[in-house]
C-alpha cells in the first residue's frame, strides 16, 4: 500500500493542476468573450453577434450625388426617381422568379438579364437544388457607377437588401440559414446602347432618328447630326435592364 502512495500524490497533483489549467483557460474564454460580445458564453456571444448582424442593413457605395449630374448633362431627362424604382423592381421580381422557377416573373429586363436567371434556374434544376428568396426587403438604393464604353452607358445602381436566403436538396438545407435574415448587397445594371456597331450586343436597344432612320450617337441629342431635325430626347424606354449580382468576393 505504501508503494502506492507516491503514485497517489502525483495522480492528486496532476489532477489539480488539470482542474486548474481548466478553469484558467475557461476564465480567458470568458473574459475574451465578454471583451468581444458582452457575454461569458462564446456560442451565445456568436449567436448574438449573428442576429445583430442579420438585423442591420449593409451600407451602399452612395456615388449618386456625384454621378447624376453627370447623367443628366448627357441625359436631360433623366429621373432618378424613375431608374431607380425600375431597377428595385426588377431586382425583387428576379430573386422571385429564381424562388418559384419561373423566369415569365421578371419584369422590364433585357433579354440578357432574362437569360441569367434562366440558367441560373436551369442550374438548380440539374443539381436537385431548390433555391429560396423570401421576406425580400430593400433598404436603400443609390447610384454607385457610371461609365461610358464600347458604345455602350451604363449605370450601376447599388442595393441594400434584406431576405431570407437559402437552398435545399432533398428536403436538407445545403446552404443558407431558412430562421435567420440576411443582410447583402445587390448591383443593377441599367445600359444604354450609344452606337450598336461599337457594342456589339445582340439584340441591342439605341435610337434613331424619326425622320431620317440615321442613328442617334450623341448623348442627349436633341437634333439630328444627319438630317437636322428635331428628335425626341432620350428616355427610360431606350435604357435595360442588363443584368444584376449580389456584391460578393467576387464583385465588389
Amino acid at each position: 500500500m505504501n508503494n502506492w502512495i507516491p503514485v497517489i500524490v502525483i495522480l492528486a497533483v496532476l489532477a489539480g493542476g488539470g482542474y486548474y489549467a481548466y478553469r484558467k483557460i475557461k476564465r480567458k474564454v470568458e473574459d475574451v468573450s465578454q471583451a468581444l460580445f458582452g457575454t461569458d458564453s462564446l456560442v451565445e456571444g456568436w449567436n448574438k453577434q449573428a442576429d445583430e448582424l442579420a438585423a442591420t442593413p449593409k451600407s451602399v457605395s452612395g456615388m449618386t450625388r456625384i454621378f447624376e449630374p453627370q447623367i443628366q448633362r448627357d441625359f436631360p431627362d433623366f429621373n432618378l426617381v424613375q431608374f431607380k424604382n425600375k431597377a428595385e423592381n426588377m431586382l425583387v421580381s428576379a430573386l422571385q422568379a429564381i424562388d418559384s422557377g419561373n423566369v415569365s416573373l421578371i419584369r422590364d429586363a433585357s433579354e440578357e438579364l432574362k437569360a441569367q436567371v434562366e440558367n441560373r434556374i436551369e442550374m438548380n434544376r440539374s443539381e436537385g437544388i431548390r433555391e429560396v428568396y423570401e421576406k425580400i426587403r430593400i433598404h436603400r438604393t443609390e447610384i454607385s457607377n457610371y461609365e461610358k464604353k464600347q458604345g455602350k452607358c451604363i449605370i450601376t445602381f447599388q442595393s441594400a437588401v434584406e431576405h431570407l436566403h437559402y437552398k435545399k436538396k432533398d428536403g436538407t438545407v445545403v446552404s443558407g440559414d431558412e430562421n435567420r435574415l440576411e443582410q447583402t448587397k445587390y448591383n443593377v445594371e441599367v445600359m444604354y446602347i450609344q452606337d450598336e456597331k461599337i457594342a456589339k450586343i445582340d439584340n441591342a436597344v439605341g435610337t434613331t432618328c424619326p425622320h431620317c432612320g440615321a442613328p442617334v450617337t450623341n448623348l442627349g441629342a436633341m437634333y439630328c447630326e444627319y438630317c437636322g431635325l428635331a428628335i425626341t430626347p432620350i428616355n427610360l424606354k431606350v435604357w435595360t435592364l442588363h443584368r444584376f449580382y449580389e456584391v460578393d468576393y467576387n464583385h465588389v
